[in-house]
């Protein structure tokens, strides 16, 4: 499994640990995955994402999982993202036409 956050598509950074002889050795600095459940009020469903804890902060900043999926270019969202995307934009454009029809 790969340690991406499915929502912003933040992944492992490389960088040295650097001894006080100053000797550099490779090493990895991992995202701060959590299993989150978001609640997709187009959609009407709870859904499970790996999210960092700084994107799930971002979700909640944004209004919410449907707002943050429709703002989010489709590279960093993950494929099971994409598809809640679709599904939300599917949602959200047939909610405003009867209301646009309706004035």
């Amino acid at each position: 499994m790969a340690r991406v956050c499915e929502l912003t598509g933040k992944g492992r950074q490389v960088g040295n640990n650097v001894s006080h002889a100053n000797n550099k050795t490779k090493r990895t600095f991992l995202p701060n995955l959590q299993n989150i459940t978001f609640m997709s009020d187009a959609v009407g469903q709870s859904v499970t994402f790996r999210v960092c804890t700084n994107g799930a902060r971002s979700v909640e900043h944004a209004g919410g999982l449907d707002h943050w999926l429709l703002k989010t270019k489709d590279d960093k969202l993950s494929l099971k993202a994409q598809r809640l995307k679709r599904q939300v934009a599917k949602k959200t454009v047939v909610a405003a036409k009867p209301a646009s029809a309706a004035v």
